[in-house]
This record gives C-alpha cells, structure tokens and sequence, in this order.
C-alpha cells in the first residue's frame, strides 16, 4: 500500500435521508473530518435564527460522527426548543487507490476497496416533530440560570482550584486542592530535603 495513494472516495446512496415529512427546503451540513466546528455552528446559528424552514441535518460518516453530534449539541444549547431525531446506520465507500510516483510501463491495475463505514444523521428542527419515531428527542428546558452560554462568573474563571501546600512534621508534604464547590482532596506526597 505504500505504493498506492487513494484517488477518490464514492458513497453510495448518498442523496437518501432517513427521514420522511422534510421541508423541501431543508439545510444540509455535511460534517466531514477537517470541518471546522466553529464555522458549522456559525452557519447553523444563523440559518436557525433566520426566518427560514427551522429545520437542519447534520451528516457525518466515519470518524466525523462525534464531530457532527458535537455542532447538534452546541447548537441545541444555543437555540432553545428544539426538536431532534438522531439516526445511525451503515454508508457504503468505496474507496479507488491508483499508483503512485513515477509512470511505469506496465503499472499495477486501480484497487478498489469497499468498507461499511457508520453513519449518523441529527435532524433539529423548531417544529414539533412526531414524537412516536425511532430517535425522537424532546427540547430540554435550560437549567435555571443558564442562558446558553458560559460566563466566566459563573462557571468559574481558570483558577478555579486553589492549592495549599503544607509541610508536615512527618517530612512529607500534603497538598489540598479545593474546587469552587468546597470539596477537598487531599494527597500525601513523599518530600525529601537535601541537606
């Protein structure tokens, strides 16, 4: 295979959504490995907030999959209300390797690799959706006083722990580390003194 380097990758059934009783209108955010989840998130805020269809698909295939549940989640904190039917199933590849480095007289023929990659599609939609479908999430309420979006105040700036160290007579050193929350954890480490 060092030889070889992959030229495309086709997909099959790649138009199909799982979905039935979309609007014709429908976003379409194919998530893929090297997407920027800032960028996805910001088209997806704004189309959301528009006055459009308020509904959109997140697709990924492959190791996109997390990236895509990521941008939904962002999303839902960001919008409130929305509904979310999520589902997963296998995509077909099939992925052409041609030969690579200089040409050769009589070069080794194209290899063709077919795989089942999984799959997820998150469709988000202000509407209610039918909540008797596979996948169905109901919006969740915000917890309260949370509006979306981290604060430093509340959430706690980046010394949120504070550590005291303390020598004790034993020569060790004990060390407490405090969390905003009050819980203390408390570790002895051995502490050697050189004289």
């Amino acid at each position: 295979m060092e030889n070889l380097h992959r030229a495309r990758i086709m997909i099959e059934d790649e138009g199909a959504l799982p979905f039935k009783d979309l609007h014709p209108h429908v976003a379409q955010m194919r998530v893929k490995e090297g997407s920027k989840i800032r960028n996805l998130v910001g088209y997806a805020l704004t189309y959301m907030k528009s006055e459009g269809t308020g509904q959109i698909i997140f697709g990924a295939y492959g190791r996109a999959v997390t990236k895509a549940i990521t941008c939904a989640e962002i999303l839902k904190r960001q919008v409130n209300g929305l509904h979310q039917i999520t589902k997963i199933q296998y995509t077909s590849l099939q992925e052409v390797w041609e030969q690579k480095g200089p040409v050769i007289k009589n070069p080794a023929p194209c290899l063709t690799v077919y795989k089942n990659c999984p799959s997820i599609y998150i469709l988000l939609s202000k509407s209610p959706l039918d909540p008797q479908e596979d996948g169905y999430q109901p919006p969740q309420n915000p917890p309260s006083g949370e509006t979306g979006k981290r604060s430093l105040e509340s959430h706690g700036s980046s010394d949120s722990k504070k550590r005291k160290t303390n020598v004790s007579t034993e020569g060790r050193i004990e060390e407490t580390c405090t969390n905003i929350g009050g819980a203390a954890i408390s570790q002895e480490t051995p502490y050697y003194q050189k004289i």
